[in-house]
């Protein structure tokens, strides 16, 4: 169970990014025992006044999904749940317009990247870097040995990822990048018709309702034709389930039978499956938490570049990182929640990440401004 971490890292304005013994080398390593999450629960949760560390819809969750949750709490929390989510299936399939016997839904996006690796990641797989560290952890946890690629300016490099494919079992590629946010479409394309069809693709697509243009930059009409690839989506980010836990995939239905192997029953709560079909039927909701996103993003971004201590970098997605320039990024993390009540991600637990970087949330307009203020104070010193 060795984690063979290959280094493509490059100098630029963007990255430090490198291995352990250099540019360029090859370094072996025994895996992962964890991950770091952000959330009021990764500090102490009592000083958090504003979370800027969880990526979600700035609108929160849908006001149809917390009356549904109010209205058949007393009828559903006696009862067991139904264990193939059918109701939530249906209104799944009409929102994605796909046939719902190509639908798994499990609890959240994280129970079905462990189904995937316990499924199909037997002895290696392939994972780009930096990049959301629990597709590392659950190919660890399967037994299987992880080749890292490195970003290049945070950028995927396409050939290099199906070269080290060869011979792998899967490849986990995640469009946004989290925690970049960087969107790759023609990159993610190319990786998905070049990896040999044996290879099992997991792309995780859990950001990308929350990007300006997610039907353009979707793979999901690229599952007909490529069996070997399962698309990963959350009800948590882009209709603020984070709590209830609602996840969901796309994929053959031969290769979902295989996915499903250890799914185990009643996985997803009855009133999570309330919540997540009446948030389906809120589509204004997601518009508008897109439309938020895409204004206050350039807000954000452009405030924070006037400041001579950070540099934003940009992102498509509902985050985006910030150089610190030389600052410790924990310290950083830990003193403007300190001193402002303000969380921040520190995103020095992301495999080649250093400590220069955090990642920070667009939210809605108030809650911008106290990050924004909270960070001015810092540049004033």
């Amino acid at each position: 169970m060795e984690l063979i971490i290959v280094s493509l890292y490059k100098h630029s304005k963007y990255s430090s990014c490198q291995s352990a013994d250099g540019m360029g080398q090859e370094v072996v390593s025994k895996g992962m025992s964890a991950c770091s999450h952000g959330g009021v629960y990764s500090v102490n949760p009592n000083l958090v006044k504003v979370d800027c560390s969880s990526s979600i819809n700035p609108l929160g969750t849908p006001k149809r999904a917390i009356a549904a949750v109010k209205k058949n709490v007393a009828s559903l929390a006696p009862m067991y749940p139904d264990p193939e989510c059918r109701e939530l299936k249906k209104r799944l399939s009409h929102y994605l317009r796909v046939d719902p016997q190509w639908i798994n839904v499990g609890n959240g996006a994280i129970e079905i990247i462990y189904w995937f690796a316990q499924a199909f990641a037997k002895n290696r797989v392939v994972i780009p870097a930096p990049t959301f560290c629990e597709y590392e952890l659950a190919s660890h946890k399967a037994g299987a040995k992880v080749t890292l690629v490195a970003l290049n300016a945070f950028e995927i490099d396409a050939d290099q990822i199906i070269e080290k494919a060869r011979g792998a079992d899967a490849v986990f590629l995640c469009n946004p990048n989290n925690p970049t946010g960087m969107i790759a479409t023609r990159e993610i394309r190319k990786i998905i018709e070049g990896v040999e069809s044996s290879t099992k693709i997991l792309l995780d697509e859990c950001f990308i309702e929350l990007t300006d243009e997610p039907n353009t930059n979707s793979m999901m009409s690229m599952i007909e034709k490529f069996e070997n690839l399962v698309i990963l989506r959350s009800l948590t980010k882009s209709f603020g389930l984070a709590g209830l836990r609602v996840g969901y995939s796309v994929c053959t239905p031969s290769l979902l039978d295989k996915l499903s192997i250890n799914k185990i029953p009643w996985n997803v709560n009855g009133l999570a499956q309330t919540a997540g079909i009446a948030a389906l039927s809120d589509k204004k909701h997601l518009t508008k938490g897109r439309a938020i996103v895409k204004k206050e993003r350039k807000f954000l971004y452009d405030n924070i570049r006037r400041l001579k201590s950070f540099s934003p970098i940009m992102s498509s997605a509902n985050y985006f990182l910030v150089d610190l320039h030389g600052r410790n990024s924990t310290q950083f993390r830990d003193a403007l929640l300190k001193k402002r009540g303000v969380l921040v991600r520190d995103c020095s637990t992301f495999t080649g990440m250093g400590t220069r970087y955090v990642r920070v949330a667009v939210k809605a307009h108030r809650e911008n401004l106290r990050l924004l203020k909270a960070l001015e104070a810092f540049d004033r010193g």
